[in-house]
């Protein structure tokens, strides 16, 4: 009986309130944030989230290396070598020498990947606004700041993490 008793108060007197912890209440708005961002980029052309994320990082920036889009994107380089493949056995991405490095590629987005960044990007972008559409002008600036703030502060407490994110 003194187990269970035990048990109930630790229960009853929780280190840890889930639902009010701050990381993984992160984590669940990620999560879903990246499923409804998933529905439109997985269902209407394929991609899975590391192809996303390397089809807007070159939709955003003309060329990039893999090693480029990894630390930006919050995955492994593994993660983002796959990604890349795949694109590339869709024709979506090319690769070509880098001039100043030999040891590295270039990655491009083909005329049929930027087709893709552009048909979903604005899909993307509605979907961020609905999402932020019951916050203020002033909530947003400062979630914004706030954001910025806590990830500073998060790759300070974990250099070196190359743990996957959401969208």
């Amino acid at each position: 009986m003194a187990l269970g008793s035990a048990a109930k108060k630790a229960a009853s007197t929780p280190l840890v309130v889930l639902e009010q912890f701050l990381p993984y209440r992160l984590n669940v708005l990620a999560s879903l944030t990246s499923n409804a961002l998933a529905q439109i980029y997985a269902d209407r052309f394929g991609l899975s989230i590391p192809a996303w994320r390397v089809i807007v990082t070159l939709g955003q920036y003309e060329h990039r290396t893999a090693r480029d889009i990894a630390p930006d994107g919050v995955m492994h380089k593994s993660t983002v070598s796959r990604a890349v493949s795949s694109l590339e056995e869709r024709g979506l991405v090319v690769r070509r020498p880098n001039l100043d490095d030999r040891r590295e590629e270039l990655l491009t987005l083909t005329a049929k990947g930027r087709a893709i960044y552009e048909a979903v990007a604005p899909e993307a972008l509605a979907v961020e606004e609905r999402l932020m559409s019951v916050l203020t002008r002033e909530e947003r600036r400062t979630l914004a700041t706030i954001i910025e703030k806590l990830t500073a502060q998060a790759r300070s407490l974990a250099p070196n993490s190359e743990e996957e994110a959401g969208a």
